[in-house]
């Protein structure tokens, strides 16, 4: 199901601590930082925040900037970001400048919440119920699926930054280090205890904003199930970027793969057609680079922008199983192999039966397809 990219804004402490401290707010963040938030803003389609943050700093989530505000009307979209809000209880304060400035407002909530909140802010924002308990999934899939938001900025508080990083549905962190010292015990957290998803986050950019340091950092650990994470769509999403690669060909499919550790460690990646040999597959090439007694092989997942061959003229082996040969016991993938070479494919069959479990994510299809439209029409 597709979600908006999902991107975690916040400003701490040198020893951890949020900026919002007490009824005299501590400003973590630099001028020139504030604007860089500002800039954020213009670029997302909607930004979102807890009900707990509105009521203890009371923010507008606007973008000051009116020439970023004229250039989102010039694309053709609205003035302000959609701004959300997220409460289990419905209960909200309609006088809250979240609900009187900028543009549209959506509220998600409970079942049992949707009732006090249409009551309270029901003139000033759309009230969405999630069912008993707050579903984020169906949060993301609604605001995405209705809403057409595509980017998503997530700007507090801790609570609602720590349950989306758990559930591993965060694409982004963006964290902006203040040269400061807290020190007040009962100040908020930025994340909370809990289990978070293994693996390093990947740093992916480090910028000085006067004062502070803006650090970017991405999730990189594959999930462990059916339910796809963040980190397995971008995985996916670099798999689908190798089979760009492959040398073209009228007789079998440009396809990428990817190898990556429990941890987010990639281990090996490979394309169609790679190097010299003209027949090669994309996951027997990524493989092929591995020690197959590399003791990672049995918790890895391997991405492959088209599903694995179940049977193949060119080699005896066929991809499928060479993944399960290999001890990997998870796969995902962007597109079911269609007939075109071999009718009724079957490789997500071959390796559920094998014992593997097998996710495909159906929002990346195109971009795997997009190297196969000669074949594919």
């Amino acid at each position: 199901m597709p979600y908006p990219y999902v991107l975690l804004s916040a400003a701490v402490s040198l020893d951890g601590y949020l900026d919002d401290t007490g009824p005299e707010r501590l400003l973590l963040s630099s001028p020139a930082d504030f604007d860089r938030v500002d800039a954020v803003r213009a670029s997302v389609d909607a930004i979102l925040i807890g009900a707990g943050t509105i009521r203890a700093d009371n923010p507008r989530l606007l973008v000051n900037s009116a020439e970023r505000r004229a250039a989102r009307t010039e694309e053709g979209r609205p003035e302000y970001p959609l701004k959300v809000t997220v409460t289990a209880s419905g209960d909200l304060d309609p006088a809250a400048n979240f609900w009187h400035t900028g543009g549209e407002k959506v509220v998600y909530t409970t079942d049992r919440g949707a009732e006090r909140a249409s009551r309270l802010v029901g003139a000033s924002a759309d009230v969405v119920p999630l069912g008993p308990g707050l579903d984020w999934r169906a949060l993301l899939a609604h605001l995405h699926d209705v809403r057409g938001v595509e980017r998503l900025m997530v700007e507090g508080g801790g609570q609602v930054h720590t349950q989306l990083l758990q559930q591993g549905l965060a694409d982004e962190l963006q964290l902006v280090l203040a040269p400061l010292f807290v020190g007040d015990p009962a100040a908020p957290r930025l994340f909370g205890p809990g289990a978070y998803q293994g693996g390093r986050l990947r740093l992916t950019e480090t910028r000085r904003i006067e004062d502070v340091v803006l650090m970017r950092y991405e999730p990189t650990a594959p999930g462990t199930g059916s339910v796809p994470t963040a980190a397995d769509r971008r995985w996916l999403r670099t798999a689908c970027e190798l089979a760009a690669l492959c040398p073209p060909s009228r007789t079998a499919f440009s396809v990428g793969a990817v190898v990556v550790a429990a941890d987010g460690t990639e281990l090996a990646r490979g394309h169609s057609r790679e190097g010299d040999d003209p027949v090669v597959h994309a996951e027997e090439a990524a493989l092929a680079k591995l020690d197959p007694a590399d003791p990672r092989l049995p918790g890895a997942t391997v991405y492959s922008s088209l599903e694995p061959c179940a049977r193949r003229a060119s080699r005896p082996a066929p991809c499928a199983e060479l993944i399960l040969r290999a001890g990997v016991r998870r796969v995902v993938t962007a597109w079911r192999e269609p007939d075109t070479f071999v009718a009724a494919a079957d490789g997500t069959g071959v390796l559920v039966g094998g014992g593997a479990q097998v996710v495909v994510l159906p929002e990346l299809e195109g971009l795997a397809k997009a190297p196969n439209t000669h074949l594919t029409g």
